[in-house]
């Protein structure tokens, strides 16, 4: 089994005016990571799945480990840890360029489809061929 990986340069536009990384947009920098697993890894992209169904963050723990600075590689992972019938339970990790760890915790994300007005949701399990992809994931 295998992680998802991917890598991202810190920008100006992430970090605050000592030049390191605003803790908002680590959320958002794990937000891209997740949608990237979906679309690369799950064959499942946010635009295409956001037609009928999502896949909301319903829990979240984080420890920031150390500062992220403006101009540094950052290297985020991102695997399985539990599935359930709506569910996934993930680790993630972003390591600097020095290996340092500088954030690192765990998401839980939650299968969910749209009613036919859009106005409400409710969680819906995955299919078997989805949960096959998830599962390559699974450390």
């Amino acid at each position: 089994m295998s992680q998802f990986t991917k890598e991202e340069k810190v920008r100006f536009q992430h970090v605050d005016y000592a030049g390191i990384v605003f803790y908002p947009r680590f959320l958002e920098m794990l937000n891209c990571l997740v949608e990237d697993w979906f679309e690369e890894a799950l064959d499942r992209p946010f635009s295409k799945m956001h037609e009928t169904n999502g896949i909301p963050t319903v829990d979240l723990k984080i420890q920031f480990k150390n500062a992220a600075r403006l101009g540094e590689i950052l290297t985020k992972k991102l695997w399985v840890k539990e599935l359930k019938n709506s569910s996934i339970l993930c680790g993630f990790q972003f390591v600097n360029e020095s290996e340092n760890t500088v954030l690192e915790g765990e998401v839980t994300l939650v299968n969910v489809a749209f009613n036919p007005e859009r106005n409400g949701i409710k969680a819906e399990p995955f299919t078997e061929e989805m949960k096959n992809k998830i599962m390559n994931y699974q450390l």
